[in-house]
């Protein structure tokens, strides 16, 4: 029984299905207050949105600084460079449905630069939890104070607090990862995650989703002025529907799903239309800020390992040793040694 639900689970036709019906929900709420979004669209500014977009790609630099966090505490330390390429082509494949597809493509990009595939996998599956257990936390701290309505709405998301809490702990994660690496045939971690590592990884989230809040509040700044409560609701309320869409890995980057959640987030202090538009909008500056991100990663060609530039830098004949590196006994037997005038002669010689 449960390999067949598994199979359609799996089945590109169910994921399909249930895109059309969320974005046929979604289509009935755009078209049910129309009125009120034209008419919060026509109030949002170019520079607004321009600023939005900023913040919006600096929350993603935040989230992918936290995955290559985990992915160093593993073992397999990248620069930032690299890093953002992986990461960012990646983060392209996410808008297919389903999640294996972003998973394949930061696995294989990984490798490019000699990370193992198993702990590109794994630091994946790390980031993920990492990102979802601190956006619910994020919105269990901050929406009771604005819209504890959204709370009781979507309780099923606030369930897994626990599990991603206990998830992100250390000994336990790396466990979920050995398991997880067993279930594919593949071998363990050499290196489990450390308490400082999720540590940084996590505050690295925090960051990612204040400035996401802000790319928010901006855009509602335009319709409703920049209030800090509104600020508060536009981090929690943003974070609560990242992190659901997350969860919903058969929808295309939460397409539909994230929208209505943030919807009924700001909702509480906009009207349902501006919400909508609101919505709408984040929706575009977040595709905008991957679709650049990705150009971006495209733009930074992958260069040759250290070694390897070494090596075609060198010039060719026999190899340049240093020094303090050879021992004494083989320097000798490297060459006739220097010696002062009238010693090594050969026998025979004059001396004058």
């Amino acid at each position: 029984m449960l390999t067949r639900l598994t199979r359609l689970a799996a089945s590109p036709w169910l994921r399909l299905a249930l895109l059309a019906v969320v974005l046929a929900f979604c289509a009935y709420a755009l078209y049910a207050e129309w009125p009120q979004v034209t008419t919060a669209l026509q109030r949002l500014h170019w520079y607004s949105l321009a600023a939005s977009l900023l913040a919006a790609m600096a929350g993603a630099f935040c989230l992918m600084l936290a995955w290559r966090t985990i992915l160093s505490d593993l073992g397999s330390p990248l620069p930032v460079r690299s890093a953002a390429r992986v990461n960012f082509i990646a983060q392209l494949a996410k808008y297919v449905p389903g999640a294996v597809w972003a998973f394949a493509a930061q696995v294989e990009l990984g490798h490019d630069y000699q990370v193992p595939r198993r702990r590109s996998l794994a630091s994946v599956v790390a980031s993920l939890a990492v990102v979802a257990g601190s956006g619910v936390v994020v919105a269990l701290v901050t929406l009771p104070f604005t819209s504890p309505h959204v709370l009781r709405q979507y309780w099923w998301v606030l369930c897994t607090v626990p599990v991603l809490v206990a998830a992100l702990c250390p000994p336990l994660l790396g466990r979920i990862l050995d398991r997880l690496l067993m279930l594919i045939r593949s071998q363990p971690l050499e290196r489990r995650p450390s308490w400082r590592g999720i540590g940084r990884a996590v505050a690295w989230n925090l960051a990612g989703w204040l400035v996401l809040g802000v790319a928010i509040w901006l855009l509602v700044g335009d319709v409703a002025g920049l209030r800090p409560s509104s600020l508060v609701l536009s981090i929690g309320g943003y974070a609560l529907a990242y992190s659901a869409g997350l969860l919903l890995v058969i929808l295309p980057s939460g397409l539909g799903a994230r929208d209505l959640i943030l919807v009924a987030a700001l909702a509480q202090a906009l009207p349902h239309g501006t919400a909508v538009a609101i919505a709408l909008a984040a929706r575009v500056v977040t595709t905008v800020s991957d679709l650049s991100l990705g150009g971006l990663g495209i733009a930074l060609r992958r260069k040759p390992a250290r070694l390897a530039d070494a090596r075609e830098a060198a010039p060719a004949g026999p190899a340049l040793v240093e020094p303090d590196l050879v021992e004494p006994a083989q320097a000798g037997l490297a060459g006739p040694s220097r010696s002062t005038p009238g010693e090594h002669r050969a026998p025979g010689s004059n001396a004058g």
